[in-house]
């Protein structure tokens, strides 16, 4: 990945609270699991102005560098406070275990 699209990520990751890579975006999921990402956030009573998403099917070179970025090959990947999180299985199983409510109560930084 050249080092303009990797800068962008981190940008993308880091200026933003909540980051959600996926496929549509929060109004208008494109796939099941990116809806499934969305609903989980919702359920976590997360403001939603908090909340970035980046529209993958939009922007190729985003889509591959995103993949590349995380080391994670499916989308959704979910960033907070510019750590990654995981996909929407991973956010499923942290929601059930209350882990992600927790991380998404903390206050941004």
């Amino acid at each position: 990945m050249n080092q303009e699209l990797q800068q962008r990520i981190a940008a993308l990751t880091q200026q933003n609270d909540v980051v959600l890579f996926m496929k549509g975006d929060a109004n208008f999921p494109m796939c099941g699991f990116s809806g499934r990402a969305v609903q989980i956030l919702k359920a976590c009573a997360l403001d939603m102005a908090r909340l970035t998403t980046v529209n993958v099917l939009a922007d190729e070179e985003i889509r591959q560098g995103a993949k590349e970025y995380s080391q994670w090959p499916t989308f959704p990947q979910l960033y907070v406070r510019g750590e990654f999180i995981g996909g929407a299985d991973i956010m499923g199983q942290m929601y059930e275990s209350g882990e992600l409510q927790s991380l998404l109560a903390q206050p941004a930084t």
